[in-house]
């Protein structure tokens, strides 16, 4: 897979080592490098970028600013290295793909960037697993960048809690919140159910009621209810409710598994 990159720091010595380190990489095309958010403003209106390393401390304009002019749909993923980790749930407010903090590993990065091809690879059609029928039509540029995390950004009262969403269980909805469910603990969130099942990898999580969305991996068996409706046991030992108008598609999903 051929990845066009585009490095925005202002510090020359971490360019420097990205992109040694990424030019191990053959698959990824450098397109050059910026020391301002003026300057990678300008980079992108002229040059499709598939993966930008943006840094977010930056005179004139950050980080932030930038993806905000540029819009979501200029760098398909975007991966911020910084070495303040107080920016990390903004980040993910705007669909970052992933938060890099300095001085990161070697290790990491490339885990970052493999995460990043399987998600180009998914995008474009090349994802080796087949996909459900109606993943089948082009995701629009906002969902696919917000399917590119891997993480969820939960703000307790005194930290900030970043789940991997294979931790998740079960999801469920409550108004103007959702309740994330991972094994004896929940999590509550103000986001509505709509909005963050955008953010979900739609291999591996399904909706099965108005008000539930399950992790198909924690799902242990199903069992026939009232009035054609079933019930979902979950390995955590939850039981939830399949209502009619979401079987179909979760028992095409567990054949297919």
């Amino acid at each position: 897979m051929h990845l066009r990159v585009l490095i925005v720091d202002d510090e020359r010595l971490s360019r420097r080592r990205l992109r040694r380190l990424l030019s191990t990489d053959e698959d990824l095309e450098i397109l050059g490098e910026c020391e301002n958010g003026l300057e990678a403003e300008e980079m992108l209106s002229r040059a499709p970028t598939d993966l930008l390393f943006l840094d977010i401390q930056m005179p004139g304009k950050d980080g932030f600013n930038v993806l905000e002019s540029i819009g979501i749909d200029r760098a398909a993923c975007t991966i911020f290295v910084t070495a303040y980790d107080q920016y990390a749930l903004r980040a993910f407010e705007v669909h970052a793909f992933d938060y890099l903090l300095k001085p990161y590993e070697e290790k990491r990065l490339r885990e970052a960037v493999q995460r990043v091809k399987a998600h180009l690879a998914y995008r474009r059609g090349d994802f080796p697993r087949a996909r459900p029928q109606h993943a089948q039509a082009a995701p629009d540029s906002q969902a696919a960048s917000n399917r590119a995390r891997d993480r969820l950004a939960v703000r307790t009262r005194d930290k900030l809690i970043l789940l991997r969403f294979d931790q998740v269980d079960w999801i469920e909805a409550a108004d103007n919140y959702v309740y994330v469910h991972c094994g004896s603990e929940t999590h509550t969130l103000r986001q509505t159910m709509n909005a963050l099942q955008e953010t979900l990898d739609p291999q591996k999580f399904l909706r099965i009621h108005r008000s539930a969305i399950v992790n198909l991996d924690r799902v242990k068996s199903l069992q026939p209810w009232f009035r054609g409706d079933y019930r979902v046991i979950m390995s955590s030992g939850a039981e939830l409710t399949l209502s009619r108008s979401y079987r179909n598609a979760l028992r095409e999903r567990i054949v297919n598994m």
